[in-house]
């Protein structure tokens, strides 16, 4: 016996709007089931018994929505297929059926927290910069960077296509060749750290991901994926809705 399930969450699953705009799509009477308009929230249906359309287009039943986190290794690349040949990180989902997509980048020579799955909704919101969301990296530097270049970085400096956002940077060691430093960003502009450091005049010798806004890499071994939990996904979406309602 199937169960039946709030109308927007059916649109939200389907890929068709985020859960908070197939609310409005409803009440705005841009939904039909099996032909009737509905416009009042709480509406229940059952999945696969009836013919919902989003502005008079018919949505389709999606492939199961999946999360994993991946502890990337330096020398692979994010996208799905690289012209040059390079590994990529599909060649770590071995046993994973469905034809995933990462949650932003990082570059080849970085490593650490990667997430990888087929909800588009869920990934617009997480890389669209409107919505900050917080990553935490862990960055080792050559030499060590006065308080007044770490003041330069908190504030935002000048690259080619904008001045970068806030950052949050703390010194965790130090020794005579290099620094480790913590560093949260709330955007993502390519190679942005090791730009950000360059401009500064130390270069970055290894960069390590390891938080992206309630996920944390935690002890995943280097080149290992994981699901993530139920608890981990509702935190996403709830920091994402979050987000949202703070614009």
């Amino acid at each position: 016996m199937s169960t039946k399930v709030r109308l927007q969450k059916l649109i939200a699953d389907a890929g068709v709007a985020s859960r908070r705009e197939a609310e409005r799509l409803i009440l705005d009477g841009l939904v039909t089931v099996n032909g009737q308009v509905v416009s009042q929230l709480g509406t229940k249906v059952e999945p696969g018994s009836c013919h919902i359309k989003v502005r008079g287009k018919l949505i389709q039943p999606r492939t199961r929505l999946v999360y994993y986190a991946l502890n990337k290794p330096s020398g692979f690349v994010t996208t799905l297929h690289d012209p040059e040949g390079r590994p990529t990180v599909q060649t770590l989902l071995r046993g994973v059926p469905q034809r995933l997509h990462s949650v932003g980048r990082l570059d080849y020579n970085s490593e650490g927290l990667l997430l990888l799955t087929n909800d588009g909704a869920l990934t617009y919101a997480l890389t669209h910069p409107r919505y900050h969301i917080p990553k935490v990296y862990q960055v080792k530097v050559k030499d060590k960077p006065t308080a007044e270049k770490l003041k330069r970085l908190r504030g935002g400096i000048r690259l080619p296509e904008g001045a970068t956002g806030r950052a949050e940077i703390e010194k965790i060691r130090h020794h005579p060749a290099n620094t480790t430093l913590e560093i949260t960003l709330y955007e993502g502009k390519k190679r942005q750290i090791r730009r950000m450091f360059e401009q500064i005049g130390h270069p970055v010798l290894k960069l390590r991901r390891i938080r992206i806004g309630p996920i944390h890499l935690g002890a995943l071994p280097l080149g290992k994926a994981r699901r993530l939990e139920a608890w981990e996904i509702d935190r996403l979406k709830e920091m994402v809705e979050q987000k949202r309602a703070q614009r």
